[in-house]
């Protein structure tokens, strides 16, 4: 049982990473890290940087909360036409559904014969995906203990050593809700923004634990 719930224990500080780069730090920090990568400010705003990324000239834009990053904003430089965005969209969906660092719960590819601009105006509708970065495992031994001392915290010894059907059952409930709360704090997602009747992908990395939660009002 422990081995089977080893794959849901993070480590942490495990959050969403930008091109290996953690999603934290300043703002400063994230900059700096990013020009490292080959990235160069922008002609009109030294914090807008400009580069290529997943073989797209892009914009990248480092979102605060606090001077903490909670974001880095991914933009197409160059805006494309319906057809050629939405062969873009599906693109995506592909590369991240076959990327095993990431996990996903639907199905988000347009179909070929939508008409994106009919519903994006007639009905307002927001074409968006959304993936999560899996937890870093580094060593299953400590991921296995870590595992026996969450289980152990809330449930009698015996059950876990020895588990009925019904907590069975129980255990892997709360360890996948568990789970599905952590990854949901490594958020990846994009989507198709409108410009003038032209269209680009913007693309986010999120780190949840950085970003405002209402406490200040």
């Amino acid at each position: 049982m422990l081995i089977a719930l080893s794959n849901v224990v993070f480590a942490q500080k495990d959050v969403t990473k930008f091109l290996g780069i953690p999603v934290d730090g300043t703002k400063e920090e994230m900059i700096q890290e990013l020009k490292a990568k080959g990235f160069r400010s922008s002609s009109h705003d030294r914090e807008v940087l400009e580069g290529e990324f997943n073989g797209t000239k892009v914009t990248l834009h480092v979102v605060t909360n606090k001077n903490k990053v909670y974001r880095i904003m991914v933009a197409d430089k160059i805006p494309r036409n319906e057809p050629s965005i939405k062969i873009r969209f599906n693109t995506l969906c592909k590369q991240f559904n076959n990327n095993p660092n990431y996990i996903s719960f639907d199905d988000y590819e347009i179909p070929e014969n939508e008409d994106i601009s009919y519903e994006i105006t007639a009905h307002h509708k927001r074409y968006e995906a959304a993936f999560y970065q899996k937890p870093d495992v580094t060593d299953s031994l400590m991921i296995k203990n870590m595992v026996r001392d969450a289980m152990l915290s809330r449930y009698a010894g015996y059950v876990v050593e020895n588990p009925t059907e019904d907590a069975m059952d129980k255990i892997q409930s709360d360890v996948y809700k568990m789970y599905i709360d952590r990854i949901s704090y490594k958020s990846v997602w994009f989507m198709i923004s409108e410009l003038y009747g032209e269209y680009y992908i913007a693309m986010y990395y999120d780190n949840k634990y950085n970003e405002a939660n209402g406490e200040d009002l």
